[in-house]
Formats: structure tokens, sequence, C-alpha cells
């Protein structure tokens, strides 16, 4: 590279990696996989780097950084193509750590509300859009979630705006089939309450101590456990208590447990470690993210220990 080239390029750099963050979300949703949203984003600026002649400000750098993104997942999408479970169990789920989501920007340049809102992120919504094809995926998040309009969609798509209409459709009937019912049920609230906080207190103390029945006592009867890319599905606050008895918890083969509080997808989360018997250190188990519904612990999506870095969490407390 000249001189000139090279600080063309450096420029050129600093102003798209302004917008890192927001594109890592929105590849997150595309794909539901953290570590392939931060792939797409470094996809994406290599993209735009050798298009960047064909752009002349006609738009926004970031609605045409959008553009190449969600042209960069969906070509990912194509190549790697995959289905959920004939229950519906999207096993390539990774879980967004609240950490990540706190450092987008708030200034006028940064993103709209709309990037990070709480009920278009959390896990429930990402497994019901991972659900979807590809295609009417990107135009619900595009229209719906960042609240484009039919015209300004179908220009990222590069398509009409009649396919942008009738994908839409199919989107929103995918969703309304894949989401509990009502929406309500799901939709979480901005800020946990009183009653939540000292929920999540008693299920770090139960988890600790081993309390296999204090746990229960805290259950919905109705109960969900799930543990991404595994299969397995539990569901029934009985079925997913003997889950976890059979599995070992609370014995003493076990070990002790020791729990660390995060948070992923806006919803409360607990970092597990273990302490084997004759081990010297706790070390990491895995990550349970907690919904809550009625009071109770409605759903437990619990993910590998290998992702605490993700958390920033320490390897061993």
């Amino acid at each position: 590279m000249t001189p000139s080239t090279d600080t063309d390029h450096d420029a050129f750099e600093a102003q798209v990696r302004r917008h890192t963050r927001e594109l890592r979300v929105h590849c997150y949703r595309m794909t539901g996989s953290l570590e392939e949203s931060e792939d797409l984003v470094q996809e994406t600026f290599l993209r735009a780097w050798r298009k960047r002649e064909q752009y002349a400000g006609r738009a926004s750098l970031r609605a045409w950084l959008y553009r190449i993104a969600t042209n960069a997942c969906l070509d990912a999408l194509d190549k790697r193509p995959r289905t959920p479970t004939a229950s519906g169990e999207v096993l390539w789920l990774q879980p967004f750590p609240d950490a990540l989501l706190a450092e987008l920007p708030s200034d006028d340049e940064g993103p709209e509300a709309a990037v990070v809102a709480k009920e278009t992120f959390e896990l429930t919504f990402l497994v019901a859009i991972q659900r979807l094809a590809p295609l009417p995926r990107a135009v619900l998040i595009l229209r719906d979630v960042l609240d484009l309009s039919a015209r300004e969609t179908a220009e990222v798509l590069e398509t009409t705006v009649a396919s942008v209409n009738s994908a839409l459709q199919r989107a929103r009937a995918g969703l309304r089939e894949h989401l509990p019912e009502p929406r309500a049920a799901w939709r979480p609230d901005q800020d946990p309450d009183a009653a939540q906080r000292d929920l999540l207190a008693r299920y770090v103390e139960a988890s600790e101590r081993g309390d296999v029945e204090a746990l229960a006592a805290l259950s919905h009867e109705d109960l969900r456990f799930s543990m991404p890319p595994q299969p397995d599905v539990f569901e029934g606050r009985d079925a997913v208590i003997g889950c976890w008895v059979d599995g070992g918890f609370g014995s003493e083969s076990f070990g002790e447990t020791r729990c660390v509080l995060t948070g992923a997808n806006g919803q409360p989360a607990v970092a597990c470690y273990v302490r084997t018997p004759g081990a010297d250190a706790f070390r990491p188990l895995a990550v349970d993210v907690l919904r809550f519904e009625d009071g109770l612990v409605r759903e437990v999506v619990t993910f590998d220990g290998s992702l605490f870095p993700n958390f920033g969490l320490p390897a061993t407390v």
C-alpha cells in the first residue's frame, strides 16, 4: 500500500468501526450465535472496504453497513443452513452477554432504542426467529425490530416492496406460531422488581447449597430446561428436577457450587462454578439464563462453562 492508501484505510476503518457493536447485535439476531456474529461483522467491514467506491453518500454510512451486514448474514446462512430439531430447539443458540449491550454508544450516531429492545432480544424471541427461514427472518428484523420502511427494507435486500411485504406476512405468522401465547406472558419488564431480585437471590442460595427441594419450590410447575447444543429438553417441574438429580446435583460426588450473577439477552443469568471432591478451586460449570413468570422460575437455558470468557468471568473462584 502507498502511504496515501494507508491513510485512507485508517480513516475508513475508524468510521466503520464506530458501528461495530450494533452490527454485532444485528448479526447475532440473524444467526443466534455470538461467535458467528463477530466473524460476520469483520466480513462486513471487509466487504465495505472492497465496495467503498460504490458508497457515494446517497444513504447514511450506518444504513449502508446494515445493508452489507444483512447480506453477509444471508450468504453465510445459505452456505451453512441449519434446521431446528423436531421439537423446535435451536442447538446453535449462544447467549449474548449484557455487558456487550452496555457498550453500545448512546449518542446521535448510535443505535436507536429498537436495536436493543429487550423484548426482541431475550432468548424466547431469538429461538422463535431462528425457526424462520433466513429471508423472512431478515425482513422481520429490518421491519419490525429496526423499524425500516418496506421501501428501505427492499433496498437493503435488493428486492421489491411486494416481496418484502409477502415475506413479512410469512414471518409474522411464523412468529405467532413459535412464541408463547399471549405475548405478554413472555415479554419481560424493563427492570426487575424487588420480588424478581429476591427470587434470583433465593435461586443462587439454593444452587450453592445443592438444595433440590428449595429449587423445586422456586420453580413453576411448567418449568422448562434446555442445554444448547444438546438436543435434550425437559418440561415440567418434576421432570426437570429429576434430570438435575440424575446428573448428580446435590450429591457429595457432584461437589460444591459457587455462583456469580451476570446477565444475558436482557435476562438474569447465573454463572455456576463447581469444586469437585479433591479439587483446589471452583471451576466453570455452566451459565444458567433464567426467565421468570408468575413469581417463579419458568425457564432455565443452560450453556456450557466454556463461554465464561465471553462474560468476562474469571477462570476460577
